[in-house]
């Protein structure tokens, strides 16, 4: 077994009602009327952190996206979607052992510059490859499926220090909130396709009425608009116009993470902040150096581009991590692509990451060291990933992690070594 810097090892181990268009502009008012409240300069060791989720949502292949070069049976197992150390199916130099799939070049910048670093053969404690039971544990934070009351992310946030009476406020990206981030603390949504292209004489005219008829409905409209402008300051909003494209595609990801981006570097904006892209289920014709897979890693990583480039000094305090329900088969199938599977890579990345990294304990890809013959064996648990970086980037305490945000978890221990010094 190769071993790459850790020892880690993983211990044996409803939708949404719908709403009526009142209540849920009623709900937006409400919690937006906590989302600027200053963080508090104690918490933290008084830094001003910043913290980003982006869920990977399809099950990415972390064998194509972060490749093993070195080990001896990786390209004969993947075989016409395998990278390469050099040539024409050449990935992106890491360590020597590991390259990072081409259309992440902007990652690779921030791994070179010790920004970014990437926690392979890693997992959740989930083993039975169902879509919808896997994202349920990846954001529920709950040993087993079927808990869709609250998110790890949304209590990690409850944790936080109160701040002029009410909890710093959360940032959800998207027309719903993903799992992560719903819960008991309040949380400010955008959605980069969600508000009408409305004209400020129209959006004037809609507020006039609605002060006159229902006040509460005029603030939550009124928040709405405010944070609208503020995500697409700059002349981002006619960008997004010309464009369409949604979560799925490269263009709406870095449409995404730019206006997130925008929001968390305001001075009395949300600090945490959850994403959730989609299409990383790659059955069929997912593609090596280019194709399928490599037009969501550029959506990726222009995603980080974007984070970093909206934040700007708010950038040496953040950290983001992007992680997905589980990985993909081993060996490619017979329409080239993967199928579900087990261990994968998370990627980290930010001003506050210790990186130019590749953390695994290898297990190896001979038929013998696969998981049940057929996937990458987890040798890292996703959780000590998270709990590493609550501790270092929002100071929980161990025992807030192991019982309310990440419940009956004390066998997984802290990753220590992940924060920059």
């Amino acid at each position: 077994m190769r071993s790459r810097e850790i020892p880690y090892r993983i211990p044996t181990a409803a939708p949404l009602r719908s709403l009526s268009r009142r209540a849920a502009l009623r709900g937006v008012c409400v919690s937006f009327a906590a989302a600027m409240a200053p963080w508090p300069a104690s918490a933290a060791n008084a830094r001003d952190p910043r913290f980003v989720v982006i869920i990977l949502r399809g099950a990415m292949d972390g064998l194509a996206a972060v490749a093993p070069v070195g080990d001896p049976d990786y390209a004969a197992l993947r075989g016409p979607l395998a990278l390469a150390g050099a040539g024409e199916r050449a990935g992106l130099l890491l360590d020597g052992f590991f390259v990072l799939h081409p259309a992440m070049p902007n990652l690779a910048r921030l791994y070179g510059e010790k920004r970014a670093l990437l926690v392979h053969a890693t997992a959740t404690g989930y083993r039975e490859r169902s879509h919808f039971d896997g994202q349920d544990i990846l954001e529920s934070g709950y040993p087993a499926p079927g808990r869709t009351d609250s998110g790890w992310l949304n209590r990690a946030v409850a944790l936080l220090p109160s701040a002029g009476g009410e909890k710093k406020r959360a940032l959800s990206v998207g027309v719903t909130a993903p799992l992560v981030m719903r819960g008991p603390a309040p949380v400010l949504g955008w959605a980069p396709q969600g508000l009408p292209n409305a004209s400020d004489d129209l959006a004037a005219r809609a507020l006039d009425l609605y002060r006159h008829r229902d006040p509460a409905l005029a603030s939550a409209l009124q928040a709405g608009l405010d944070t609208e402008r503020m995500a697409t300051k700059d002349g981002m909003g006619d960008e997004r116009r010309k464009n369409k494209g949604g979560m799925d595609q490269p263009d709406g990801m870095r449409q995404a993470a730019a206006g997130a981006a925008r929001l968390l570097a305001a001075d009395d904006g949300p600090r945490v902040a959850a994403l959730a892209f989609e299409g990383f289920d790659t059955h069929q014709n997912e593609g090596g150096v280019s194709g399928q897979l490599a037009t969501r890693l550029s959506g990726l990583d222009g995603a980080f581009e974007e984070l970093e480039k909206g934040l700007g000094a708010r950038w040496k305090d953040t950290t983001v991590v992007a992680i997905t329900e589980f990985g993909r088969t081993a060996r490619i199938n017979g329409t080239n692509g993967s199928d579900h599977g087990t261990a994968t890579v998370a990627f980290l990345a930010g001003g506050a990451v210790a990186g130019g990294r590749v953390l695994a304990d290898w297990p190896g890809l001979k038929p013998s060291q696969l998981y049940q013959g057929r996937d990458l064996q987890p040798t890292t648990d996703l959780r000590a990933v998270l709990k590493g970086l609550l501790a270092a980037q929002l100071g929980i305490s161990e025992p807030a992690l192991s019982e309310k945000v990440f419940p009956d978890s004390r066998a997984v221990l802290a990753m220590q070594g992940l924060a920059a010094g």
